[in-house]
């Protein structure tokens, strides 16, 4: 049973920064896509940015580029999302999710991924 564990949230004013850290255990995922998503409350999970396995692939919403950053370590079974500039519309819940296919081609949508984490809550402050 694959277990992912978020970390790194927190309360910042707009215009600063965070860095998210989501380990995995159970199993290693190095063979796996992995990716971020938020839900604020009210709204539905909405897709933030993803990751290939060999991390040589990233993808972002329209709504982030330019200001986030994915990473992973496959080493240490981690993925990270670096989060700049951030915006008061940036507050949401930040989950991280898993494929569970390897080599997968990397999805946007949450039914592409198999396991999540329980999340960490980011608040932007005006």
């Amino acid at each position: 049973q694959v277990q992912l564990v978020e970390s790194g949230g927190g309360l910042v004013q707009a215009g600063g920064s965070l860095r998210l850290s989501c380990v995995a255990s159970g199993r290693t995922l190095i063979t796996y896509a992995m990716a971020w998503f938020r839900q604020a409350p009210g709204k539905e999970r909405e897709f933030v940015a993803a990751i290939s396995w060999n991390g040589i692939s990233t993808y972002y919403a329209a709504s982030v580029k330019g200001r986030f950053t994915i990473s992973r370590d496959n080493a240490k079974n981690t993925v990270f999302l670096q989060m700049n500039s951030l915006k008061p519309d940036d507050t949401a819940v930040y989950l991280c999710a898993a494929d569970a296919i390897s080599f997968r081609a990397v999805g946007r949508e949450a039914r592409s991924y198999d396991y999540w984490g329980q999340g960490t809550q980011v608040t932007v402050s005006s």
